[in-house]
């Protein structure tokens, strides 16, 4: 069957030849249609925008353009393939941002994985652009990158490996807390691998409240002082894992009622979940093999399970976060993504499952719900405008 659909997949992608492409929005038919899209009309709002560069928002496509923006050093699960080959994936985000919140999106690799390189190329560019989207760099090198253009650019800048999965975790979390009649402040959380991901999950899990949260890695448990850990995961260490648990990651999910998985595949096992605590929680997103099967998980005795598998109840996609934020961006004219917009955008994913349609395997809507994009724009428009 994967020999089928890797043949699909390749057949379909030289069927398309590229799965984006520019649509002209002026008429450009006689010489005076010409005239005013081009010289000597287009003369008129070159001076406007010299004169006011808030202007390009009224004059150019500026106002609903995002860059996705990649180096290729972390490309979906198949690790550092360069920016040429991460470009099939820029290509199917730009069409994800155009169909799920009407975004026009372009996809940018770049030749170059050099951290100053990238935050000047994306400076340089950044003119054309309403927003950037970070796109498959791998960690730590992608929180600086994002860190500085956030401070030095005056448009949105988000990593969505990051905060999209950050955004929908939470908002699946959410949810799962209500089948098992959990609240946030009793919960114990092991989040295992400390990536991009992983660490925007657990501070963004911080931000709405979880305060017992243990990471891990393949050395174990973070905590203050150990060996083997670079300054992303120094930080996180002094922010989580109170009681600064040595041990691995068997001995970290002992009592835990929430597990998080943006790692590698058959890292927990059925009786590593019989340790949890009672109605466990098991968020298994490695792809495409979790870190514990569903049933397997729900064998140790899991109450309510989420892969990033669309084969399996409860997907973790990033499809229902990144579009509607950027729209709701926008619509704002927001200078930067908060902190408040990423969690007013998880409670209104979270939203749309309603208590008739809540269950152990209705956490989270499907992916191609089409309330999504909208409730999630008017949920960032909303916080950013201050309502």
């Amino acid at each position: 069957i994967m020999e089928n659909k890797k043949t699909a997949a390749l057949q379909a992608h030289e069927e398309w030849h590229g799965k984006i492409e520019t649509l002209v929005r002026s008429e450009v038919n006689n010489k005076a249609e010409l005239a005013v899209a081009y010289t000597p009309g287009v003369a008129e709002p070159c001076i406007s925008i010299k004169n006011d560069p808030e202007e390009a928002y009224r004059y150019t496509r500026k106002w609903n353009t995002v860059c996705v923006l990649s180096d290729g050093s972390a490309v979906l699960g198949l690790g550092n393939l360069g920016g040429l080959a991460g470009l099939p994936v820029m290509e199917g985000k730009s069409v994800l941002f155009k169909t799920f919140g009407n975004v026009d999106a372009f996809p940018i690799v770049l030749s170059t994985q050099n951290t100053e390189e990238i935050i000047a190329t994306a400076k340089a560019i950044a003119p054309s652009f309403g927003g950037i989207n970070l796109e498959d760099i791998s960690a730590p090198r992608c929180f600086e990158i994002e860190r500085r253009l956030k401070e030095e650019l005056d448009i949105p800048v988000f990593h969505d490996d990051q905060h999209g999965t950050a955004i929908v975790v939470l908002a699946g979390l959410i949810n799962a807390l209500k089948v098992v009649h959990k609240t946030v402040a009793e919960c114990k959380v092991v989040l295992n691998g400390p990536g991009a991901a992983g660490t925007a999950i657990c501070k963004l899990l911080l931000s709405y409240g979880f305060d017992n949260i243990i990471l891990c890695d393949e050395h174990g448990t973070l905590y203050n002082s150990r060996e083997h850990m670079d300054w992303a995961k120094t930080e996180l260490a002094s922010l989580t894992n109170k009681e600064n648990l040595v041990g691995s990651l068997k001995d970290a999910i002992k009592g835990a009622d929430i597990f998080i998985g943006v790692s590698v595949k058959n890292a927990l096992c059925s009786e590593d979940v019989a340790t949890m605590n009672r109605d466990a929680i098991v968020f298994a997103m490695a792809n495409p093999a979790p870190e514990i099967m569903p049933e397997d998980a729900r064998r140790g005795g899991a109450a309510v399970v989420a892969t990033g598998r669309s084969d399996y109840p409860n997907q973790i996609n990033n499809v229902l976060a990144f579009p509607g934020i950027f729209r709701g961006a926008f619509d704002a004219r927001a200078k930067a993504i908060t902190e408040e917009m990423k969690l007013a955008a998880a409670e209104a994913i979270a939203s749309l499952i309603t208590e008739e349609n809540l269950s152990a395997d209705c956490i989270i809507p499907d992916p191609f719900d089409k309330r999504v994009a909208a409730v999630v724009a008017e949920a960032v428009y909303n916080t950013a405008k201050g309502k």
